[in-house]
């Protein structure tokens, strides 16, 4: 099996040699960037499954570094986790805002964040199902085989988690999913802090199909669920 190559972009060198060291111990293959902005071309070059980017770096940030792969299209499906020292909840959720799927705060545990990662690389990878390979609801056309999301012939450019978060909402339409339950299946973790994370990658994924979004429905103090019927314009 060709192993998964992960990218570790950080202004400093320490912390790219530990995770490179930690990741590679678990048989990953790891380049790593200490220039922030050289990150773009290594990674259109390396074409990584995952990217592990901090925030604070001088000349170009890890939050505009993240914009600007998430709207390449050779990079836009491509997992982020970001390692950084702001790591406070308001952080995480600033952090998850311009397309991230995940967020570790510095100083951090090697071992904590190569689980991450494993976890993130399994979820874009997807579960062995036996569930319908296509999903509809409304105009919005989710195909699991070829990762697409179509909208009236348009294809949704969706994150690895975005996609499976809205999978697993539409293949339980018409079913409440609490924030606990989303974060297990999609993200296959849960804390009371993460619970945050749910909400704004709802918040990111509704932003996508524009009128559409109003089958996603919030019920509040729970969770979100898919309509289970047609919804008047």
């Amino acid at each position: 099996m060709e192993k998964k190559r992960i990218l570790v972009v950080d202004d400093e060198p320490d912390v790219t040699d530990l995770v490179a060291y930690h990741m590679g111990a678990k048989g990953f293959h790891v380049e790593t960037v200490n220039d922030a902005t050289a990150s773009i071309a290594k990674a259109r070059n390396y074409q990584p499954d995952l990217i592990i980017l901090d925030i604070m770096m001088p000349h170009l940030s890890g939050m505009q570094i993240c914009r600007i792969l998430r709207a390449d299209s050779r990079l836009a499906k491509v997992p982020i986790l970001f390692l950084t020292a702001k790591a406070e909840p308001h952080d995480r959720i600033e952090g998850l805002k311009p397309g991230a799927d995940d967020y570790v705060g510095k100083p951090f545990s090697p071992k904590e964040l190569v689980l991450r990662a494993e976890s993130i690389l399994r979820r874009v990878a997807g579960p062995k199902e036996s569930t319908s390979a296509r999903l509809r609801i409304g105009d919005i056309l989710l195909d699991s085989e070829t990762h697409r999301v179509i909208l009236r012939g348009v294809a949704l450019e969706l994150t690895a988690t975005e996609f499976k978060l809205l999978r697993l909402m539409m293949e339980r339409q018409g079913r409440v999913q609490t924030r606990e339950h989303l974060l297990l299946n999609v993200w296959n973790y849960s804390t009371e802090i993460e619970t945050r994370t749910v909400d704004t990658h709802v918040r990111r994924l509704r932003e996508k199909p524009g009128p559409e979004a109003r089958w996603i429905e919030t019920i509040r103090g729970v969770g979100y669920r898919i309509a289970d019927k047609k919804i008047s314009a």
